[in-house]
């Protein structure tokens, strides 16, 4: 039942090059870059990462990115990585946009062993129709493109038919944790943390203060431990800002 791991580096040692990785966190707010740090010194290469983005220049996914570690990626939202933009505008890297709601519900379904489900989201767009351009060729045209799905009518309206996702593992960043996996998340940092948590057949969490079973009261759980296997304690950190923005007080 205890699933303390000494270190980020221990509990990552066994992530293969071409592993299919969940990636919890939104924007910089509770990314398990202590895990992904980790994972860029261990070594693997050709990852496949789901993620609401990819972090940005030099910080969470991002410094994966930088040293070209990730080969196709899914997620809703590009952000602030100019390196993103430039592997894939220039055919290095593979892209799945998805809609941050679909992208959830996706996590989610794969995690509750939903193979898949139907959404309104995306019908009457290249979301469904496909041609979205996932990969460019070096001269800028279409490698590959989105494949048309199912659309399928109930009632009076239409749904596209989604897919679950499973990953082979998971990556996420929690508050508290006790050393069975129970896990608390403080506010935001909630985000895709859970649902990323779900969909890994191997979960891997880091934590800022870890706890004694039976410390954490049941219903202070947010994500139980049933779905975590591996938790590593990081301590209280300095947060990253993704962008500052200021201006002028009145009177100043």
């Amino acid at each position: 039942m205890d699933k303390v791991y000494a270190s980020c580096a221990q509990a990552v040692a066994d992530i293969p090059s071409g592993a299919t990785l969940a990636v919890g966190g939104f924007g910089l707010n509770g990314i398990p870059h202590n895990l992904i740090q980790a994972l860029l010194e261990q070594g693997a290469t050709d990852l496949v990462t789901v993620s609401n983005n990819c972090g940005v220049d030099g910080w969470g996914l991002g410094v994966l990115l930088d040293h070209k570690r990730i080969r196709r990626t899914t997620g809703s939202y590009v952000g602030e990585n100019r390196e993103f933009e430039r592997q894939y505008l220039q055919g290095e890297l593979e892209v799945e946009l998805v809609p941050q709601g679909t992208l959830a519900e996706r996590l989610r379904a794969g995690g509750c062993g939903i193979p898949a489900f139907y959404t309104p989201a995306g019908v009457g767009t290249m979301v469904a129709e496909g041609g979205l351009p996932w990969r460019y060729a070096p001269d800028g045209s279409i490698a590959v493109a989105s494949p048309p799905k199912e659309v399928r009518r109930f009632g009076d309206n239409d749904y596209v038919l989604e897919y679950g996702i499973v990953c082979d593992f998971a990556l996420v960043r929690a508050s508290r944790g006790d050393r069975h996996g129970n896990l608390v998340f403080h506010k935001a940092t909630r985000n895709f943390n859970p649902l990323c948590a779900m969909a890994g057949r191997i979960t891997i969490a880091e934590v800022e203060e870890l706890v004694e079973p039976g410390t954490i009261p049941p219903e202070d759980v947010h994500l139980p431990e049933i779905f975590v296997h591996r938790i590593v304690e990081v301590g209280p950190e300095g947060k990253r800002i993704e962008r500052v923005t200021t201006r002028k007080r009145e009177g100043k």
